[in-house]
C-alpha cells in the first residue's frame, strides 16, 4: 500500500525525489503519512479536496481486497 500511495503522489507533484510515505502500525487500522514539498501540497490535495479523496477512495479499495483499513494523512 505504501509503494501505490507513493506511486500516486510522485505522479501528481513537481518534486517527486521530496515525496515519503512511512506507515504507522496500528491494532485496526494502519495509517499512511504522506509527505511532499510544501509547494507540491496543493496538488495532492486538489480544489476542495477531490484529489485528496480520490486517492483515499484507492486506497480503501485497495484495502478491501487485503481485508485491512488504511487511512491516509497527508502532512505538512
Amino acid at each position: 500500500m505504501r509503494d501505490l500511495i507513493e506511486a500516486i503522489a510522485k505522479a501528481l507533484v513537481d518534486h517527486p525525489d521530496q515525496v515519503s510515505v512511512r506507515a504507522v502500525e496500528g491494532e485496526q487500522v494502519t495509517v499512511l503519512e504522506l509527505r511532499v514539498d510544501p509547494s507540491d501540497l496543493g496538488k495532492v490535495i486538489g480544489k476542495q479536496g477531490r484529489t485528496a479523496r480520490s486517492v483515499r477512495t484507492i486506497l480503501n479499495a485497495a484495502g478491501m481486497k487485503l481485508k485491512k483499513r488504511f487511512t491516509l494523512e497527508i502532512l505538512e
